[in-house]
């Protein structure tokens, strides 16, 4: 049953991830993802909704177009597959919950907005403005530790916004700040630090390697390394957060 139910899971998952895909190709674009059928990006062609079954179509069709035969970005499965996987870490970790679910929906926030800020440094408001509802839910549903999470809301968002202005911007983004400020809101100032930590641990390593090998420009997109950080702290942030107070003890 317990594996019946994962798949589940997974599966809405994939499903999630579809229409994610739809959000990081039309929102930089501003066109409409509520109305606008599913298209080829190449030649129009409306999909079926066989076209649009996740993974599986891309598979069948061998990654390429129905119509035009154009060869489809491997991002589409990946997405998919990335979104069904973080939900089933994330039931697993959490159960059947009300914080699973939260959590769920976070992720595929941060898988957008992460997608989405690699290609234009930019990240929507109206992404940062979802996680800090899930926050004001999360809060109510634990008001008894609400003060973890209010001075979560700006235990980062400080930093980054006195390091801003001691950069005149160019330290960070003012989309990092509210992001952090969301996600403060939605796990509390420890969780909140830690996935600022991690974040500035992958974006060091992992940039410096794209600089090593893809020539990429010291500019960095930095909502994708405080994702990653984000995700691993929903996840495991009370293990590392206990390992490393036993280990300095």
């Amino acid at each position: 049953m317990d594996l019946i139910l994962y798949l589940i899971i997974f599966i809405y998952g994939i499903v999630i991830g579809s229409f994610l895909n739809v959000l990081i190709y039309r929102i930089p674009k501003h066109e409409d993802f509520v109305t606008t059928r599913s298209h080829c990006m190449s030649c129009g062609y409306q999909l079926k909704w066989y076209d649009l079954v996740p993974v599986a179509s891309y598979v069948v069709l061998g990654g390429k177009c129905r119509n035009c035969h154009t060869k489809l970005s491997l991002q589409y499965p990946m997405i998919e597959c990335l979104n069904g996987l973080i939900y089933v870490l994330i039931f697993l970790r959490y159960g059947l919950s009300t914080t699973s679910v939260l959590y769920a929906l976070t992720a595929s926030v941060l898988i957008t907005l992460s997608v989405i800020d690699f290609q234009t440094f930019e990240i929507p408001v109206g992404f940062n403005i979802l996680i800090a509802l899930f926050g004001l839910v999360h809060l109510a549903l634990d008001y008894q530790n609400s003060t973890t999470y209010l001075i979560g809301a700006v235990s980062v968002s400080g930093f980054i916004g006195i390091l801003i202005l001691a950069t005149k911007g160019r330290g960070m983004g003012g989309g990092d700040l509210k992001l952090m400020a969301a996600v403060g809101l939605l796990l509390g100032w420890k969780l909140a630090i830690l996935a600022f930590f991690l974040g500035c641990v992958f974006g060091s390593i992992l940039h410096i390697m794209r600089m090593k090998i893809t020539k990429a420009d010291h500019v960095l997109a930095f909502g994708p390394y405080l994702s990653m950080g984000i995700l691993v702290s929903m996840l495991y942030g009370e293990q590392l957060i206990e390992l490393y107070i036993r280990t300095m003890l």
